[in-house]
């Protein structure tokens, strides 16, 4: 057998020569003077056959023309003439000048030709593919199994690399079909070329290495990863002569750190968006190419719409729908099923069965299991023929008690599934069953936030005399849920409109819960006619005594931002266009002008509500009409990836290119606003201002004596008359003479009459410089006096009373009839 250069037999008292190709001994080493008694002055230089007691031309021509070694028995001639018959190796190797020479170690030693033997038996029989290398990564020697693996002979392999014949005779070939990407023709021959670097590196540095590759061996057709060590081998001076290489096949710590690796990224991925179609994806992503080459996830119905699964029936029919797929083939080809589409299980199917008894089924070609289930679709055998499918198993997906659908893996690759392929595959199917659950309850959880929280904002804006309105609202796709972000639009006394948007913190139903509570305190508070200011202060009263609450049944101490909250308030006048502005930390409105140019308004934010003991500061100024005034949430306006200055500016820029529409407007600041992954619920409230001019508001101001009573009914009647509104005088002069005349009686002057005449209805407002407001009272049979507000209430359709910076005014507001 050949022995790779640079191999010994072990012994240190053998004699050691050096032959060339022509025979001619070239060096003579101390050994081999006392072996055969010859002084190196008398053989070096000189031809070796006669120190041959034996004729070995044969095996000279052997080495010669083969460039290979040799090792035997031979009797050699001592200079006395006796014939000592010794163990020679003969080991190839190169001369200064590149030409080929070969070491020839001679032992008498009967033990040392032993060890030779077994040596060369152990590295013959070896079930590791152990090679030598030249330096040039060419193959210099090579075992039985390495030949076995590659499937040629010695003479086949010797003197050319893995790399070229990995490329010349087809081997790249073997990587059978199906095969992961890892192990394809072309990765393979990169892999050999890699291999052959790694070899000829070590020739050049002298270090170990270890390379590993994917390949499959011509025996078994199937996949296979090796180790191969690589390691220099030095001769007796210590240069390198080539590289030994040592290949193990670890497939199974392979597979094992492949499995440990996909299990790990399945924890990384599943269930990272809260969503069951994409968990379910997810799922199939990860499983294929690494576990199965097809895979499908089909759910129960009401688990892809975020319901509550229904008990399974073991005799009714099954339902499933098909959440997600997945294959080595682009397109999915072997999907018999739609994504998206439903198919029906009888109760004695294969699918019916494994979801009814939670246990999973792994079958192959030829098991019963295997044709009941190609038996379940029509076009399935069909498919299984085409794509060579011969291996499934089906995993039911089960979470807390609860069935969810099941996970179908087939495999067309020459290696079927095995039982450690089932138990990977059901851990991660326990996994993605969770995240599946997980995500069931989230949706359904978000659809009833979302839709409490529909339900608690304005389903509907109306037109009012102050300004046009319009809005928007988008909850948060996150993981987070829905927020409690809301707004409102407030009708006011005297045509005035209150404009307000807040932000809940938190997300889910405790805070929708809380932005309901808090617009309808807004809409109490309103309703009093409190200026912005009072209003916040009130409003910071109540979310404080509803963190107290929470703090009650809650052990655990609540902190502000648990229950805290923002508020924006915005007061607008028609007749005096004075929009009064209060903010409990929240962000200030950006207003332009009917020109585009911005209208600066400098807001004093407040702290967020829940805060308490710190006050609020209103500020004010005056629109032009036309004016637009947007109000933001924070989740459009400073988004996690935006500064709030540059959203202000955004805005501000789209306000003043707007276009007539305010659904446009609308429109126009979400597509430049709205981030591309919306992780926040994002409010926007967009309101065009009015102006209400002398043509629709008459002031008279009185005197504080009773006959100016008169002149104030004449005024409102020739006013009334002047709107073209006769049927009003009536009513209307009953209400000024009610209200006036409370005015002159318990009130202080100065006294002043204004009528507002708004699109659709009729306002009377007595103003005094008393606070002291009405009220209703129930007047006794005998008494004078007592039955004027009584009167008023009955005869409009609302009145009230409000405080202003010098008193109070008293309003009526009655419907106007279509002329």
């Amino acid at each position: 057998m050949d022995r790779p250069d640079g191999v010994l037999v072990p012994g240190a008292e053998a004699a050691t020569a050096v032959v060339d190709a022509r025979g001619v001994v070239r060096a003579w080493s101390e050994g081999a003077e006392r072996l055969l008694g010859h002084p190196s002055g008398e053989v070096v230089g000189r031809p070796a056959a006669p120190l041959l007691a034996h004729d070995a031309t044969a095996v000279a021509r052997e080495c010669r023309d083969r460039l290979a070694g040799w090792h035997g028995w031979l009797g050699l001639r001592h200079r006395d003439g006796q014939v000592v018959r010794t163990r020679i190796v003969a080991a190839p190797s190169e001369g200064e000048d590149g030409a080929p020479r070969w070491l020839l170690t001679a032992s008498l030693r009967q033990d040392a030709a032993e060890q030779a033997g077994l040596l060369e038996w152990a590295f013959e029989q070896s079930n590791n593919a152990l090679s030598v290398y030249g330096t040039d990564g060419s193959i210099r020697w090579i075992n039985a199994i390495s030949l076995r693996h590659l499937g040629k002979t010695r003479q086949e392999v010797l003197g050319r690399t893995l790399a070229e014949l990995y490329r010349s005779d087809g081997l790249a070939d073997m990587a059978p079909a199906g095969s992961p990407p890892s192990a394809t023709g072309e990765s393979v021959t990169r892999a050999m070329d890699g291999l052959v670097a790694a070899a000829r590196q070590v020739a050049r540095d002298g270090r170990y290495q270890r390379f590993e590759l994917v390949t499959s061996t011509l025996e078994t057709r199937e996949n296979a990863t090796w180790a191969v060590d690589l390691s220099p081998v030095r001769d007796p001076a210590g240069e390198v002569r080539g590289v030994f290489a040592a290949a193990a096949d670890v497939s199974d710590q392979a597979r094992a750190r492949r499995r440990l690796a996909l299990l790990k990224e399945a924890g990384d991925r599943l269930g990272s968006t809260l969503d069951v179609t994409r968990t379910a994806q997810e799922l199939a992503d990860i499983m294929v190419p690494e576990l199965a080459d097809f895979a499908t996830i089909d759910l129960l119905p009401q688990v892809t719409s975020g319901g509550e699964p229904p008990p399974l029936s073991p005799t009714g029919d099954l339902t499933l729908r098909r959440a997600a797929r997945q294959s080595v083939h682009e397109g999915t080809p072997e999907s018999v099923v739609p994504l998206g589409g439903a198919t029906h299980y009888p109760p004695d199917s294969t699918t019916a069965r494994c979801l009814s008894t939670g246990r999973a089924v792994m079958a192959s070609e030829g098991d019963p299991s295997f044709t009941d289930w190609t038996a379940e679709h029509p076009s399935r055998q069909s498919v299984n023929e085409e794509f060579g499918i011969h291996s499934a198993m089906a995993v039911p997906l089960r979470a807390r008690g609860t069935v969810l659908g099941i996970a179908l893996f087939l495999r067309s690759r020459p290696e079927h599934f095995a039982r450690d392929d089932l138990l990977l595959a059901e851990e991660m199917c326990a996994r993605a069953a969770v995240s599946v659950d997980n995500a069931r309850r989230f949706a359904r959880e978000r659809g009833t936030a979302l839709a409490l929280q529909r339900s608690l904002l304005p389903q509907k804006l109306q037109g009012h005399a102050a300004v046009q309105v319009a809005s928007r609202y988008l909850p948060a796709g996150s993981r987070a849920g829905v927020g409690g972000d809301w707004f409102d639009v407030v009708p006011l006394s005297g045509t005035r409109v209150a404009l307000v948007i807040g932000d809940v913190v938190g997300h889910g139903l405790h805070a929708s819960a809380t932005m309901g509570r808090l617009r309808t305190a807004v809409r109490t508070l309103a309703d009093v006619d409190l200026p912005p200011d009072e209003l916040l202060t009130h409003l910071d009263d109540l979310v404080s005594h509803l963190a107290e609450q929470t703090g009650a049944l809650d052990p655990a101490p609540t902190t502000v931002g648990e229950i805290g909250a923002t508020c924006l308030y915005v007061v607008y006048d028609p007749v005096s266009r004075n929009c009064v502005v209060a903010s409990a930390g929240h962000p200030p409105p950006v207003i332009v002008g009917p020109d585009g140019t911005p209208v600066p308004l400098h807001v004093t934010p407040g702290p967020p509500l829940g805060v308490g003991g710190l006050p609020f500061e209103a500020s004010a100024t005056r629109l032009p009409e036309g004016s637009l005034i947007a109000l933001t949430t924070n989740g459009l306006i400073a988004p996690r990836d935006r500064e709030f200055d540059t959203g202000q500016h955004i805005l501000q820029d789209v306000l003043a290119q707007s276009a007539d529409s305010l659904e446009s407007v609308c429109d126009a600041v979400l597509s430049r606003l709205l981030p591309e992954r919306q992780t926040d619920d994002a409010a926007l409230l967009v309101a065009r201002t009015r102006a209400l001019d002398a043509e629709h508001v008459a002031t008279l101001d009185l005197e504080p004596d009773p006959s100016v009573v008169a002149r104030a009914r004449k005024m409102a009647s020739d006013q009334l008359i002047a709107w073209n509104l006769p049927e009003a005088a009536f009513i209307t002069e009953l209400v000024v003479s009610e209200l006036v005349t409370n005015a002159i009686r318990h009130a202080s002057p100065p006294i002043q009459l204004r009528l507002i005449r708004g699109e659709s209805s009729l306002i009377c407002e007595v103003s005094d410089s008393s606070s002291t407001a009405p009220h209703l009272r129930r007047a006794r049979t005998f008494d004078e006096g007592g039955r004027g507000l009584l009167l008023v209430a009955q005869l409009t359709q609302q009145w009230g009373t409000r405080q202003t910076a010098t008193g109070k005014t008293i309003w009526a507001e009655q419907q106007l009839t279509d002329t």
